[in-house]
């Protein structure tokens, strides 16, 4: 059974800029965190090549964070989501 979710993206950096904004609420079937990044890519299309490589899996070097928790520690894009989870995306970071 698919639900309908209403779930909150925070962008950092470049991808920000990409999108137009910090702050992108999508709403759409939302099992998954994937569910919610094809719901994000498809109302902000610029995202998508910063994001997704070639063979259209999220960039080994975009974090994304679940209620700020890496979900690459949990179930990755497939972790389940809740309505009014708070999902965020980061690009790589490098400082020194």
């Amino acid at each position: 059974m698919t639900s309908t979710t209403s779930i909150e993206w925070r962008l950092f950096a470049d991808l920000a800029e990409h999108a137009g904004d910090r702050h992108v609420a999508v709403d759409g079937p939302g099992e998954t965190v994937g569910d919610a990044l094809e719901a994000l890519l498809a109302d902000r299309p610029a995202l998508e090549d910063r994001v997704l490589g070639e063979d259209g899996s999220l960039r080994s070097q975009i974090n994304v964070l679940r209620n700020g928790t890496d979900v690459g520690q949990a179930d990755g894009l497939e972790t389940p989501l809740a309505d009014g989870d708070e999902l965020a995306l980061f690009p790589p970071v490098s400082g020194g």
